[in-house]
């Protein structure tokens, strides 16, 4: 069967994720493609659904450049304007003021100084790119507000937005949960330890190791994620082939931490049923 759908991941993986394992057996119309291969010709296929391109945040012009010439000949799943809109994650700003709650999050770009009153942020402080993936960049910083700063100006120097956030505290005991959406339904929520510890500060490489298991989302996580959904059309971002939305619990109810458009883990072991239901929505984009 000639392959009608490119599963778009990138070069620097030299073996399929385990999303994709389990995908393609269900999948018989797809072929894994590389983003960043040059022999690619991205109109043989009618759909190319983002996946495993975890490299985008090193290459970011490079990536969206790919993505809008690949978009003029083919079917770029999530759409190019949603990529370009969650490849920074300023979008947060947007979530909070569409009324959703979300981390509080202050956005230090290059030239600007944080403000003293957040450096001097109660408790654990997070410092990140705003533009990063699989925990790449992020620091934890706890009473540190020279090591805060200097990793501000190392990111600006970089050319970098820095985004501050106060790390909750809940993470520890119960989690981040991740709700993941195929085709605009729920399909199924997996538990993730917390990667940044409050015992260490840290930086990793490609994408961090994660501990993941499956769950049962709550009644307010999974509210909170439907009403997300559900508005992401009127937000501009309609067409979407997969949602995830990650959330922190707070003592006030579940809050945004990352809504991931763009080529999150699916963890599709973790749902009974998850790859084929994964590969029925794919399908249904041809």
């Amino acid at each position: 069967m000639t392959a009608r759908i490119a599963i778009v991941t990138t070069l620097e993986l030299s073996v399929p994720d385990a999303d994709e394992d389990l995908l393609l057996p269900h999948l018989p119309e797809a072929a894994l493609v590389a983003w960043d291969d040059p022999e690619v010709d991205w109109s043989a296929f009618e759909v190319a659904i983002l996946r495993s391109t975890w490299n985008y945040h090193d290459r970011l012009e490079e990536f969206l450049a790919w993505a809008r010439a690949a978009s003029a000949v083919t079917r770029l799943l999530n759409p190019v304007d949603t990529v370009v809109w969650n490849t920074d994650k300023r979008y947060l700003g947007d979530l909070a003021a569409a009324g959703f709650p979300t981390v509080p999050t202050t956005f230090v770009a290059p030239g600007e100084a944080p403000d003293d009153a957040v450096v001097a942020m109660d408790g654990h402080l997070v410092v990140k790119p705003s533009v990063g993936a699989g925990s790449n960049g992020a620091r934890l910083f706890d009473g540190d507000a020279q090591g805060a700063r200097a990793h501000v100006a190392a990111l600006h120097a970089q050319g970098k937005v820095a985004m501050l956030q106060p790390y909750l505290a809940e993470v520890d005991t119960a989690g981040e949960t991740a709700l993941v959406y195929l085709g605009g339904r729920f399909s199924h929520a997996a538990r993730k330890a917390a990667i940044l510890s409050r015992d260490m500060s840290w930086e990793t490489g490609l994408y961090a190791d994660e501990k993941v298991a499956g769950t049962t989302a709550t009644d307010a996580e999974r509210a909170l994620a439907d009403r997300i959904v559900a508005a992401l059309p009127g937000l501009g971002h309609p067409d979407l082939a997969y949602v995830r939305v990650d959330l922190l619990p707070t003592a006030d109810g579940p809050v945004v931490l990352e809504l991931e458009l763009t080529e999150p883990s699916l963890f599709l072991a973790l749902g009974e049923g998850a790859p084929e239901r994964a590969a029925q929505a794919f399908r249904a984009l041809l």
